[in-house]
């Protein structure tokens, strides 16, 4: 089976395509916006001198959606156009590309005129033809490299719309633009085994596995004190899953009496072993 993202799976799978980037962060975006702005001539986030994470977590969310935000967090920082965000287990992603991957022409011709330094996938989505036809002649196979979330190149290419009809056309005609990760059908029934809650004393890590509103596998993960962050996770069988954009980390249910007792992540450092709560 193809792995595919729509509209609503991507809705769904990534916090920030919400209303608000304060799903991620625990506050509005623009409460995030204008305390940062407010405070940091006068104070130093954490992990200065990097950038200020929640400024990042907030410019990637808002290019899939707000322009007008973009535009203001831009203007006040113009190195955040070139920012980049991992939204778990390392599936990155920079405010172009988020713009690219949902079809934001406004937002992506933007953050190119400030200076974002353009892909294969933005090319993609603005329909530039020539230029994905140059990156495969230079690079082949380069058209089965996996976008964001594990979003294809010809995915990328049919957000353009009618613009980039003659690029989605190109890539057709090579045949392997649209591979995406293999997958497997979990049937409905069989989802509830892996429901509920995870902890790990040492470090001090919890989880929280879930059905969203599109009724697909979620599970929300905190470390310590930190924010939560939460993750689509595809099924491989055999109780095993791996997150959203980064099938090398796996996500293994051990399960007792149809019920999940322990989760452990692997192909991530550390690997971890939660157990269920109650169970």
């Amino acid at each position: 089976m193809k792995f595919s993202f729509s509209r609503r799976d991507l809705m769904q799978s990534v916090p920030a395509m919400g209303l608000a980037t304060g799903i991620l962060t625990g506050v509005s975006t623009s409460t995030v916006c204008a305390e940062t702005l407010a405070t940091s001539s006068m104070s130093l986030w954490t992990g200065y001198p990097r950038q200020n994470q929640k400024l990042v977590a907030e410019v990637v969310g808002s290019s899939h959606f707000n322009e007008q935000r973009v535009k203001e967090l831009v203007k006040a920082y113009p190195e955040l156009v070139n920012a980049w965000w991992d939204w778990g287990f390392g599936d990155w992603e920079s405010p172009l590309g988020a713009a690219s991957h949902v079809g934001h022409r406004g937002i992506a011709e933007y953050l190119l005129g400030q200076g974002a330094r353009i892909d294969i996938f933005a090319a993609a989505m603005l329909g530039f033809t020539d230029v994905v036809i140059a990156f495969v002649k230079l690079q082949p196979g380069i058209q089965r490299t996996l976008g964001p979330h594990g979003i294809t190149l010809l995915a990328h290419a049919k957000a353009g719309g009618k613009q980039a009809a003659d690029t989605v056309a190109y890539l057709e005609t090579l045949g392997n633009a649209d591979l995406g990760l293999k997958v497997v059908t979990l049937e409905e029934g069989h989802k509830q085994r892996y429901l509920g809650e995870f902890v790990s004393k040492q470090p001090d890590v919890k989880a929280v596995c879930k059905l969203n509103n599109a009724k697909r596998l979620v599970v929300d993960f905190r470390a310590g004190e930190s924010e939560s962050t939460g993750r689509l996770i595809h099924y491989l069988g055999d109780d095993a899953f791996f997150p959203a954009g980064v099938p090398s980390v796996r996500i293994r249910f051990k399960v007792e009496n149809e019920k999940a007792a322990a989760l452990t992540i692997q192909g991530s450092v550390p690997t971890l072993t939660l157990q269920a709560i109650g169970n």
